[in-house]
């Protein structure tokens, strides 16, 4: 982890300025873009006055009816920027923001279709199990069905972490081949890469936080519109931050798991 970690730092010192134009311009602008100009789902409500669970439920679906199209948008931009920023995180011929943008472009498909596939395949299970534990009546097993889902989502996201590494840095097209490949990769390794992800979850957590609580005591004093804006730059600056830090990671973890290259071992001896 020590090492993974002091790799990732070293990857994001090596091409700041360019990471942080990529981070800024797919991760940043299209998520504050979106939190000043998206409705807000609970427009109207009294605080004091809590909503009804089917009331809540409503307002949650009219949302995301009305905005899904703008959620397809921005995770189509963001894995464009995400396959990008590997290339500029991995590739040892130091792209141009141009060039790591193009790979970015040409991978985006077939990275959407793997983790289409995987989500189609996790979610088929999860009904499955959920249609033989409704069958049987019993409560207990439809408790134990949704402990099964967070498991395997969990699992499935550590064991497939490396889909975007592999098909940037490896050249992998195939998304059938992208997945078994990461499932190779990550074999063996799966508990520490949960200690991994986990440690840098919770610290990343934190720090977002305690950054939203101290400058949005800030921006509340301000006004309500100042507010707004103000949580919106918040958050949008911890969405960069997050997928710039953890792209960093995914591209280290799997430099480390597929161990030097031919070129690498050369210039040592050089």
């Amino acid at each position: 982890m020590n090492r993974a970690w002091n790799e990732a730092v070293r990857l994001l010192n090596r091409s700041r300025d360019v990471i942080l134009v990529v981070a800024g311009v797919f991760f940043f602008l299209p998520y504050f873009a979106f939190m000043l100009i998206a409705p807000d789902p609970m427009a109207g409500v009294n605080p004091a006055t809590p909503l009804a669970a089917e009331q809540m439920f409503s307002r949650i679906t009219q949302f995301y009816s009305q905005v899904w199209w703008a959620f397809v948008l921005i995770a189509i931009v963001q894995a464009v920027g995400m396959l990008g920023l590997l290339a500029l995180l991995t590739d040892r011929r130091r792209p141009t923001v141009a060039e790591a943008l193009k790979i970015g472009a040409t991978k985006v498909v077939g990275y959407i279709v793997a983790y289409l596939l995987l989500g189609m395949a996790l979610a088929l299970a999860v009904m499955m199990l959920a249609t033989l534990a409704a069958l049987s009546g019993a409560q207990a097993l439809v408790g134990l069905v949704v402990i099964l889902a967070v498991v395997a989502w969990i699992a499935a996201f550590i064991r497939f972490s490396l889909v975007g590494p592999v098909m940037v840095k490896e050249g992998t097209a195939n998304p059938l081949a992208a997945l078994k490949r990461s499932w190779t990769l990550t074999g063996g390794n799966g508990w520490r890469l949960f200690a991994f992800y986990a440690l840098l979850f919770v610290a990343l957590l934190v720090v977002t936080i305690v950054a939203s609580a101290v400058f949005g005591l800030i921006f509340g004093l301000l006004g309500t519109e100042v507010a707004r804006v103000g949580d919106s730059l918040i958050s949008s600056l911890a969405n960069a931050a997050w997928a710039t830090i953890f792209l960093s990671v995914l591209s280290a973890v799997h430099d480390q798991l597929v161990g030097p290259s031919a070129s690498t071992l050369s210039e040592t001896f050089e």
